[in-house]
């Protein structure tokens, strides 16, 4: 049998500047209350903006839940911003 990864398919609801759902995604890169960087199937998403907070996230789904007031939603190419020390998981559970 062949085995296949599937694409997750990405989306981006955000609702009001203040809430949002991101789909697709396959790493957290870095994040903190002004910054959220996450590496997607359309390539890297950073958001910006302040007491941003992700309320839910799930790697296995590819999902992840975002709170506070977002100022600005940026995409670039894989490999802009390097992964200097893993994943945020690896480097949360060294």
């Amino acid at each position: 049998m062949e085995e296949k990864q599937m694409q997750r398919a990405h989306k981006l609801v955000l609702i009001g500047r203040k809430t949002g759902t991101v789909s697709g995604i396959s790493d957290v890169l870095s994040f903190d209350e002004n910054e959220i960087v996450l590496d997607t199937e359309m390539g890297l998403l950073t958001i910006k903006g302040k007491n941003l907070h992700i309320s839910r996230l799930t790697l296995e789904l590819g999902e992840a839940d975002l709170e506070g007031k977002i100022d600005s939603m940026v995409y670039s190419e894989r490999g802009h911003k390097k992964k200097q020390e893993g994943s945020l998981m690896s480097r949360l559970l060294r």
